[in-house]
């Protein structure tokens, strides 16, 4: 072997690297499988203990809960998450008495990405939750499609598997608007997010459409910023303020695939003013509704 100075080393000479320290790359060439999430798993085991019990085997439960074989083993096997649609069924026909609805809220955690997962931690503990967003529908506010074409359009591609579970993920964590006690909801969109076209025509005028759906409810208060107000602080990027049950408050910043949660109480005042800043600006509540809908119509 001829090193770049020159230098000659003997095969299987001691200043050769030691062989742990190959390790990394042969296991980062490990099969898939075994990033899948323990819950996935366990809810699997759990799902055969009922199915069992019932005395049905795995094409008659598919039968019943209205999903094809291969789906049904999939998720009993631990190779795909359960929906909660088919945990929905699967309770009825089962008669799982909850156990397997508890476990769909672990199944549907895990499929979030990993750095957005202590945020979310956060945020299911919410008392009130504040968001601006310039360029894109915030998540909580998407449709199935708005979020699937936003999925496909990333970079590097994801594999369908991953945008299936992606979206689904996404669109579970909409069940916060109904939680009890209910969470103080406010949203500033920009004007910008409303126009860009993401998707289909069809697909953007059902996602304006939701939003209007949205506005009716007695704790979302959606507002727009509209563009003609120039520089103002939402352009610096999106955000999103939390506070607790415990009255702690937090701050969540994402971009490019990264994400950071934000604790001192002095940044956080300061995002709190920023986004107090955007309300005023922004479109009145009313008028915000008047603004959807008529892009809605333009569709």
């Amino acid at each position: 072997m001829e090193h770049a100075n020159g230098s000659r080393q003997a095969p299987g000479s001691a200043t050769q690297p030691p062989r742990e320290k190959r390790i990394p790359r042969a296991r980062a060439s490990a099969p898939k499988t075994e990033e899948r999430p323990a819950i996935w798993t366990a809810y699997g085991k759990v799902l055969q203990r009922f199915r069992k019990r019932a005395g049905l085997t795995q094409e008659q439960l598919a039968d019943r809960v209205g999903y094809s074989l291969e789906q049904t083993a999939s998720v009993e096997q631990g190779r795909r998450p359960a929906k909660a649609a088919f945990t929905t069924a699967a309770e009825r026909v089962l008669d799982a008495g909850g156990v397997l609805e508890d476990l769909q809220e672990e199944v549907d955690f895990a499929k979030l990405p990993a750095f957005f997962r202590d945020f979310v931690l956060i945020e299911m503990d919410a008392v009130s939750r504040f968001s601006s967003d310039p360029l894109l529908v915030p998540g909580l506010l998407q449709t199935p499609e708005y979020a699937a074409a936003l999925c496909e359009g990333q970079f590097p591609p994801l594999e369908d598997e991953e945008v299936e579970h992606t979206v689904d993920a996404r669109i579970s964590r909409q069940k916060i608007f109904t939680k009890t006690p209910l969470v103080d909801f406010s949203f500033v969109i920009g004007e910008a997010a409303l126009r860009n076209q993401v998707g289909s025509p069809e697909t953007m005028r059902a996602q304006l459409r939701q939003l209007l759906a949205h506005t009716k409810r007695r704790n979302i208060e959606v507002q727009v910023m509209p563009t003609v107000y120039g520089i103002h602080p939402g352009l610096e990027g999106p955000m999103v303020l939390v506070e607790t049950a415990e009255h702690q408050q937090f701050g969540y910043f994402e971009s490019q695939g990264v994400g950071s949660v934000v604790s001192d109480p002095t940044q956080v005042s300061i995002f709190r003013h920023r986004y107090g800043k955007l309300r005023s600006l922004a479109l009145h509540v009313a008028e915000s509704a008047a603004f959807i809908e008529r892009l809605a119509g333009e569709q």
